[in-house]
This record gives structure tokens, C-alpha cells and sequence, in this order.
């Protein structure tokens, strides 16, 4: 039950991340992109049992899928979503820049999401 809210959030994270951009907000929708990547990844940690309730146990969760799946791909689409996490605090990004993050989030959302339903 966890996990699935876990996931539910992520997928609504995501949407209101674009609601953000359209609207110019360009910080808050960096913070909810990387809200979207931190919440799936929480929810596969927690259908595994790992712990993830700290960004250094994030990173380490994708580590492991990294090594579970070998999926490079999964460790750079988050680091995608932590510069979106930086962003936020330094606002040093331009709107083309976070769209762009965003679709990488929303493709890393894709992946994690078949990881944290199977069996």
C-alpha cells in the first residue's frame, strides 16, 4: 500500500511539475520533476524493502537498480532529476532546460513505474 502511494504521487508530482512550467514557474516545476523521480524511487525501494528515506538512501536505491537491471540509463535520468532538485535552490536554469529535464523525468517515471508494480 505503501509503494502504491508512493507511485501515485509521483505520477501526480509530475503532472503538476508541467502545470508549473506552463505557468513560467520554472523553480517549482524543477522541485516537482525531482519530487516525481525521488517518489518513484521510493516506492520501488519500498516494494524491495530498501531504505529510502534520505537522498543519500536514494541514490544508493538506484544504484542498486542499476546493478539489478543493468540499466545505465536509470542512474542518468536521475541525475537529471537532482540537477532539477538544484535548480530549485539556485534557479540557474532556463525554461527549455527544465522542459527538458522534465521529459527525462517523466521517462525515468516510465522505467521505475514496470519496477515498482512486478511481482
Amino acid at each position: 500500500m505503501v509503494a502504491q502511494n508512493y507511485l501515485a504521487a509521483s505520477r501526480h508530482l509530475l503532472g503538476q511539475s508541467r502545470k508549473e512550467l506552463a505557468r513560467g514557474d520554472v523553480r517549482q516545476a524543477s522541485e516537482k520533476g525531482w519530487g516525481a523521480a525521488a517518489q518513484i524511487v521510493k516506492s520501488v525501494a519500498e516494494h524491495r524493502g530498501w531504505e529510502h528515506r534520505s537522498h543519500a538512501a536514494l541514490f544508493n536505491a538506484v544504484s542498486l537498480l542499476v546493478s539489478e537491471t543493468g540499466d545505465a540509463e536509470i542512474r542518468r535520468l536521475f541525475h537529471v532529476a537532482s540537477a532539477l532538485h538544484v535548480n530549485f535552490y539556485e534557479d540557474w536554469d532556463n525554461a527549455v532546460n527544465v522542459a527538458s529535464g522534465l521529459d527525462d523525468v517523466e521517462q525515468f517515471v516510465d522505467k521505475l513505474e514496470l519496477l515498482a508494480t512486478a511481482a
